[in-house]
């Protein structure tokens, strides 16, 4: 395994990263307690050692949770991120809770569901640019940085935009990393985002890099996909004349969980694959 420092944070992390939607149950199956240990062992066996989670994985934390139950006395050859913004209401349904106190007793709950004291990487989860740039937001959880509850900050921004923005302004706020949509299909961010990010510090965690499962091989030109019912149809869409289907998640989310990538000529950046 490979190791690089997430930008700014000092955080030597695995190129690859495990990430962590699918424990909440949105993807086809339920996982358990021993489901998840098995899952990070097999992680930790190959080297990795970050893990990235949210606070509206499944019902009441149930992503958080099921790792924190997993890791027990492994927490600390892990570095752990979650993020904040949205409340579970179910199955790919989010409430958006962008108030502080709201906030802050997200951050106490996914501290209790992880059963750890401090969280590695606190991101700002896909939220607006009215939502983001609030001085007493970033005051509030820099608060928690000095308590120790956070070790750092960094924001997941919507894959629905580049939020060039948020990473201008992240810094500013304190913030160490950036999160966001990047893959063979959707290189937008090599444009802006990715220069800036490489211009700021920031490091960079890349999600969706398989294109939700499209580029890991299963899916060849000239696929049939099965009658609608199914995930495949729901999220591929065909383009006339186009050899492939590129993957559109039906809720403008992120369709699968994330590993830790990073490709190309931008300074100090990481990521994290699907």
């Amino acid at each position: 395994m490979k190791y690089r420092t997430l930008g700014c944070t000092g955080m030597d992390v695995s190129v690859i990263a495990l990430g962590t939607w699918q424990l909440g149950g949105e993807w086809g199956r339920d996982y358990s307690v021993a489901d998840t240990a098995a899952i990070l062992g097999q992680a930790r066996d190959v080297g990795i050692n970050l893990l990235d989670t949210a606070e509206c994985y499944g019902p009441d934390h149930l992503s958080e949770s099921l790792i924190g139950r997993a890791l027990g006395a492994d927490r600390a050859r892990w570095y752990l991120a979650t993020k904040f913004g949205h409340d579970y209401r179910g199955h790919n349904q989010r409430e958006q809770s962008w108030s502080i106190a709201a906030i802050l007793a997200q951050l106490d709950a996914s501290l209790l569901a992880l059963r750890t004291d401090y969280i590695d990487l606190y991101q700002f989860h896909s939220g607006a640019d009215g939502d983001f740039h609030r001085e007493d937001l970033w005051q509030a959880l820099q608060a928690q940085v000095k308590a120790g509850k956070i070790r750092h900050l960094g924001v997941s921004i919507s894959s629905q935009g580049e939020n060039l923005s948020q990473v201008e302004a992240a810094p500013g706020y304190g913030l160490g990393a950036v999160q966001l949509v990047y893959n063979r299909l959707d290189t937008a961010p090599e444009a802006r985002v990715l220069p800036a990010c490489a211009r700021l510090g920031l490091g960079v965690l890349a999600r969706v890099p398989l294109a939700s499962g499209y580029l890991s091989g299963k899916y060849r030109p000239g696929a049939v996909f099965p009658a609608p019912g199914t995930c495949a149809p729901r999220r591929m869409r065909a383009k006339p004349g186009c050899a492939w289907n590129r993957p559109r998640p039906s809720n403008g989310r992120k369709c699968r969980p994330e590993w830790t990538w990073r490709n190309g000529p931008w300074p100090g950046a990481c990521g994290t694959p699907r």
